[in-house]
């Protein structure tokens, strides 16, 4: 019997054109990649070349103009349950408590709720004592923690982060990297991360991929094997990474 593909996910020719008033405007062109179970992925690029159309399309809330893209080998053409989605506006409701916004995906399936696996979740992140706050009273920080934690407690088996830490500041974009990673190696869920930082992009994919262009498209990939370990980015190995990326940055910009 021939072996099973641990294949996830995978892109093939995938273009995207948005047609407007004005005329057809192209977003990404001739886009593959693919990635495995537990595996991760970092998509760094300027500002327009199309990093989170690419995101939505693999998160099933994009079609593809041309193109065909792959969840275990089926056609990814809507959201899928396995799949969690974590935006940089952290998407909580305001008038639902930090308990509430957690378990709104669950309740939305009709699942039960483990109480315990929850509190366990929470105190992973650190937001046990935040339960019964709403948004407005966190932090930008304790914010994504929830984001993160409503995402985790489905269970996925692939995340996708669209610039999660963007707007926070470093030692707390630093700390949530970790907290991720962390999370990463504790449930080997496969993981996809849109982001501008190349620390950030070295720190959790273990391929780095540079889009540039309008419309976008893949321009190089970086192994980066050792992404997601502990204590990775005090070591040498890797600055070194971070500087073959950010020349690959910038020879294609």
């Amino acid at each position: 019997m021939a072996p099973s593909s641990n294949k996830l996910l995978s892109c093939e020719g995938v273009a995207k054109t948005y047609f407007t008033e004005t005329g057809p405007v192209m977003a990404l062109k001739d886009v593959s990649l693919s990635l495995d179970d537990e595996d991760t992925l970092a998509i760094v690029g300027p500002s327009g070349c199309g990093k989170s159309t690419l995101l939505f399309i693999l998160a099933g809330l994009e079609k593809p103009t041309e193109g065909r893209v792959s969840f275990r080998d089926a056609a990814l053409d809507k959201p899928r349950r396995e799949v969690a989605l974590v935006l940089q506006d952290y998407g909580l409701f305001p008038w639902k408590t930090v308990q509430a916004n957690i378990e709104l995906g669950i309740r939305i399936r009709k699942e039960p709720i483990d109480a315990e696996r929850i509190s366990a979740l929470l105190h992973e992140l650190g937001i046990f004592q935040k339960t019964e706050l709403y948004p407005q009273q966190l932090s930008g920080g304790q914010r994504q923690r929830v984001a993160l934690a409503r995402a985790l407690v489905l269970n996925p088996s692939l995340l996708l982060l669209d610039e999660p830490f963007a707007s926070l500041d470093t030692l707390t974009r630093e700390r949530l990297q970790d907290l991720v990673a962390a999370a990463w190696r504790s449930r080997r869920f496969a993981m996809v991360i849109v982001t501008h930082d190349i620390q950030e992009a070295v720190g959790l994919g273990r391929k780095v991929l540079i889009m540039a262009g309008a419309p976008g498209a893949i321009v190089s990939c970086v192994e980066n094997p050792s992404a997601g370990r502990s204590g990775y980015r005090d070591t040498e190995e890797f600055y070194i990474m971070c500087e073959r990326v950010r020349r690959e940055l910038e020879r294609v910009s």
